[in-house]
């Protein structure tokens, strides 16, 4: 059979001009269909032109998956010419219903829809977002290890499911904050990837002016980046208590993690949101290990979606970007129909370890990490659902990492060569209005020297 298949490939590479390498029947069926011509005598020189791939569109930090798109070869129908058909966007399917894990449920008669439809055009917008979100990641790994990231450095991938499905779920002006593994939701929440590399690597052109570094980004309704273990949940609940005064129909999703999920400010705050009804998402991002320690070893009981007690809970598949979609959706609708806060439980999983300075090998397998990658990546599944459904192609994906590689190493090269900030702003941007006449022995016209 392989044999055959290199020989099928060989003979429609030289028909084609195109290389072609299918491995399987499937990805032979693809090539066949994306470069089937119909040959006269004529026009040679312009069928030469028309086999040539279209070159990819510029690509922004927030691009849209449409510009990440190639655009398809016209057709070309005139007396004695060439015509080279590709597939268009009219070949594709432009939605599908997937079956989606049921979730588990407390306290609650129903839960989230165990379908969930999804678009094209959404299809490709989760994939760029994930895939530039693992990039990032991948990049800062590398920046770390070359020693142009220094300090605490906490990598989300792995987990990009998460964050894609839950801001897919919200509005932009709902509200959010996290605990110290925060790039995946600084991009979600509009930060280009360059400020975010910049931030890491300490220059001024990073999304809090190089000084908050991994731990501490920050945007518009997102407010880290925390790096005190779990003390961002009630910070969390002040923001939906602020909602519900404005009475604005916003709502706040309020993230942390397992190691955290035993702290007793966590269930302080969970009285307090449930007393006054408050709109708050509670979401414990179960990657099964707080740093260095398993779940089963830290907590009596493991139900994290349970631990409201009276608040509802809903456990999810986090590893499914549809699956959070649909259960985030589903907690905000409770939220802003005045039931309170609800408490939802991600079980996701961290590829890295708990930090750059954690090999992540010392109390999990490497076989144990290859077997999540392999059977529950969060990107490879949702670009088989795509493309076992008609709904992508093979080469819009690996035009879209083109683009997306592109764009991570741009960022880098911004994020190594923007310069360091000043010394003498080091004390800038500490209070919102004018700074007091001292700040830790110094005063706002005298200038920092550096004794280093």
């Amino acid at each position: 059979m392989k044999s055959m298949l290199a020989i099928i490939s060989n003979a429609l590479c030289r028909i084609t001009g195109k290389n072609v390498g299918a491995q399987t029947v499937s990805e032979l069926l693809i090539d066949l269909s994306e470069y089937v011509s119909l040959t006269s005598s004529a026009a040679p020189a312009l069928a030469q032109t028309q086999r040539q791939p279209p070159k990819p569109p510029p690509v922004s930090t927030r691009a849209s998956a449409a510009q990440l798109v190639s655009a398809q070869t016209d057709q070309l129908d005139r007396p004695g010419g060439r015509v080279v058909v590709a597939r268009s966007f009219a070949d594709f399917t432009p939605q599908a219903t997937f079956d989606i894990k049921k979730c588990d449920l407390h306290n609650l008669e129903e839960g989230p829809p165990l379908k969930a439809e999804l678009t094209r055009e959404q299809g490709l917008q989760y994939y760029q977002t994930m895939q530039m979100v693992r990039r990032m990641e991948l990049k800062a790994d590398q920046l770390y290890k070359q020693k142009i990231i220094r300090g605490f450095c906490h990598l989300y991938d792995g987990q990009e499911a998460c964050a894609a499905g839950i801001e897919a779920a919200i509005n932009p002006s709902d509200h959010l904050i996290t605990a110290y593994r925060a790039h995946g939701y600084t991009y979600t929440r509009g930060v280009p990837v360059k400020e975010i590399l910049a931030e890491l690597t300490g220059r001024k052109g990073g999304v809090a002016k190089g000084k908050g570094g991994s731990m501490h980004m920050y945007a518009p309704h997102f407010y880290g980046g925390n790096g005190i273990v779990g003390a961002q949940v009630p910070l969390g609940a002040g923001i939906a208590l602020a909602c519900q005064y404005q009475g604005n129909n916003q709502v706040c999703v309020t993230l942390y993690g397992d190691g955290a999920a035993n702290q007793g400010q966590i269930f302080e705050t969970y009285n307090m949101a449930a007393l006054w009804k408050l709109p708050c998402i509670f979401i414990c991002e179960n990657n099964k290990y707080g740093m260095g320690t398993s779940v089963e070893r830290a907590a009596a009981s493991t139900d994290y979606y349970k631990r409201g007690d009276y608040i509802p809970g809903i456990r999810v598949d986090g590893m499914d970007v549809l699956c959070v979609r649909e259960a985030t959706k589903f907690a905000a609708d409770h939220c802003r129909a005045g039931k309170g806060p609800i408490v939802m439980e991600l079980q996701t999983y961290r590829y890295h370890g708990h930090s750059m300075s954690d090999p992540g090998v010392s109390y999990r397998t490497r076989e144990e990490i290859q077997e999540v990658r392999s059977k529950s990546d969060p990107i490879s599944m949702l670009k088989e659902r795509m493309l076992n459904n008609n709904m992508a192609s093979v080469e819009e994906f690996k035009k879209m990492d083109i683009a997306i590689r592109k764009e991570v190493d741009e960022a880098t090269l911004f994020a190594t060569s923007d310069p360091e900030p000043p010394l003498d702003e080091l004390c800038n941007h500490i209070f919102s209005n004018s700074p007091p006449l001292e700040v830790r022995g110094t005063n706002p016209w005298s200038k920092l020297k550096s004794v280093s």
